[in-house]
């Protein structure tokens, strides 16, 4: 099929899973807008956007600098959206729809790179376009599509030899997902070990992560974000940052179930894609060798880097969003399988029943995303207003979801998870007393948490008053069904606000 009618068809498929992804939204959540996202996460990233759009750095309150992103690429891209067009959130779900787009003709353009049949070519971008998780990310506001079309990109590069570019464009995959560094080594071990070839496999990667590594170790002291160093629960990373966890845990528990998790999340996604990735694998071996074959088998060793070096949660958290990256290249090994078939009836009849198996997903998928939007809608960004209209406009707010209450609300934000409040993480392990210790030195006017994951703080009424809650009756995303505003001790528009020590 020419690339024009395969460029409509894969267009018109994903077309149709996004209209079905905004009917759920809007049968759920109400009336559609550019501001229904399924995660508090992504109003974080237009957080630091719309500062750096403006002038203000890469910062999340104003004038400290915080390395508060995993994925800076994407901050960067939706600041240059916000500088160019002005920070309107359609262009979010604007650029998380082209990078959908680009990851489906990705996925094309690689598996006919690797079987030379314009059927399976076809199959891998409509699979791809047709994907619950695709869709999902493309509306998501979160980097997923981006880092799936860089990786799926650097993958195009280096089945056609061009070392530069692939190790550019994984480079930049890193900087949308950290997990994507992990096919570094993978695309060097898979071509000639040349002087000259591994230092553009090694070194490009290397050169284009270090500018956002030394930004991590001037602002935070740390080669990672501070996202990560507040997420991680243990591994390699974890270890060295003072994590301890028995060993058993470490090397087999936490693998195993990642695997496992893997497995399941592949098979929630089409339930012939785990059937058919073996033997795909098995297929570029024979035709490509270790060229395509160790690049490919991130797929088996995605989950297991995942649980030993920095985990947090697994493959299959918030409908893949640390997997999905990798989701185009799962496709492309699977049709892979079907390329020695000679009977071309039946490579068409199975392709079908591939595509078929990846839209069954699509109406549950919806679902969970138009009620993540509802949730999100109905808890913080309602609570975003609520700050914006009800608290002085220089009031300091501690909380534990920093997205779209600080976005909406324009208030200075101290992050009792310490995502963009770095210094609080000593405290954090102390738990909750040692939180109250850090609150007593910030002296936020404001605490807004989930009681439920906090209840020392909020039972301490002498400390925290409660003035305004919001309750979800559906939770299907949120951290807790509750979210309380309490005003505290150290309010500066109370009439008896308690002396502040030196804030830290």
């Amino acid at each position: 099929m020419k690339g024009r009618a395969a460029a409509g068809l894969i267009l018109a498929g994903l077309a149709a899973a996004l209209g079905l992804y905004l009917l759920r939204e809007r049968q759920i959540a109400g009336p559609l807008g550019a501001s229904g996202f399924p995660l508090d996460d992504s109003w974080i990233h237009l957080q630091f956007a719309r500062n750096l759009a403006e002038g203000r750095g890469f910062t999340y309150n104003l004038g400290v600098s915080v390395p508060g992103s995993t994925a800076p690429l994407w901050t960067l891209l939706l600041a240059g959206l916000f500088a160019i067009a002005g920070a309107h959130l359609a262009w979010v779900k604007v650029a998380g729809v082209a990078a959908a787009v680009g990851s489906a003709w990705m996925a094309r353009r690689l598996a006919m790179q690797w079987t030379g049949e314009p059927l399976l070519g076809l199959g891998a971008g409509l699979a791809t376009a047709l994907s619950a998780p695709m869709a999902w990310g493309a509306l998501s506001g979160m980097e997923v599509t981006l880092a799936a079309l860089l990786v799926t990109g650097a993958l195009c590069a280096h089945a056609s030899g061009r070392v530069t570019l692939a190790g550019l464009l994984i480079g930049a995959a890193a900087l949308a997902r950290p997990e994507s560094v992990l096919l570094v080594p993978l695309l060097w071990l898979g071509g000639p070990l040349t002087l000259k070839r591994s230092l553009a496999s090694l070194g490009i990667p290397v050169a284009v992560l270090s500018p956002w590594i030394a930004f991590n170790l001037w602002t935070a002291g740390t080669p990672l974000p501070a996202t990560a160093a507040a997420k991680i629960e243990g591994g390699l990373v974890g270890l060295l940052a003072g994590t301890r966890e028995p060993v058993a845990e470490t090397l087999f528990g936490r693998p195993w179930r990642f695997e496992a998790e893997w497995a399941a999340w592949l098979v929630s996604v089409d339930v012939l894609l785990p059937i058919l990735i073996l033997p795909g694998l098995w297929m570029l071996w024979r035709r490509h060798g270790r060229s395509a074959l160790l690049p490919a088998s991130i797929l088996l060793l995605h989950p297991l880097g995942m649980a030993l070096l920095a985990p947090y949660r697994g493959p299959a958290f918030q409908e893949g969003r640390y997997s999905i990256q990798l989701l185009p290249l799962a496709i492309c090994v699977a049709v892979t399988a079907l390329s020695p078939s000679d009977q071309g009836w039946l490579r068409r009849a199975i392709v079908v029943l591939f595509l078929a198996a990846s839209v069954v997903p699509l109406w549950s998928g919806a679902g969970r995303y138009a009620w993540a939007v509802q949730n999100i809608d109905a808890m913080q960004v309602h609570l975003g207003h609520w700050v914006s209209e009800h608290t002085p406009p220089g009031a300091r707010l501690a909380l534990n979801d920093v997205g779209a209450i600080v976005y909406l609300g324009r208030r200075e934000a101290v992050d009792v998870m310490g995502l963009v409040t770095p210094a609080i993480i000593p405290y954090r392990r102390e738990g909750e007393k040692g939180v109250l210790r850090y609150l007593e030195r910030a002296c936020p006017d404001y605490l807004i948490i989930f009681p439920a994951w906090f209840p020392e703080l909020a039972s301490r009424g002498d400390r925290f008053t409660p003035v305004y809650r919001v309750r979800l009756e559906r939770n299907t995303v949120a951290g807790a069904d509750e979210m309380v505003v309490y005003e505290t001790a150290w309010n500066r528009w109370s009439r008896a606000p308690r002396p502040c020590p030196e804030r830290p």
